[in-house]
């Protein structure tokens, strides 16, 4: 794990088709944008604590 991460080939396309849909965004667009973009970051945050939990079974046990 010395070796720094890279972005596959389709993840740089991604990105520069992401870059040039940003760039054409207005700065309220990119603001908003921005703000929703980190709520569904942090959803996803939640979700994999979540999904953690439950497999190692450290979370609250599902009511069956």
């Amino acid at each position: 794990m010395n070796e720094p991460m890279q972005l596959s080939l389709e993840q740089q396309f991604n990105l520069r088709s992401f870059e040039t849909q940003v760039n054409k965004m207005s700065r309220e667009q990119a603001q908003q944008f921005l703000v929703k973009m980190y709520e569904q970051m942090m959803m996803r945050e939640s979700m994999y604590k979540s999904f953690l939990k439950h497999e190692w079974g450290i979370g609250p046990n599902p009511l069956i």
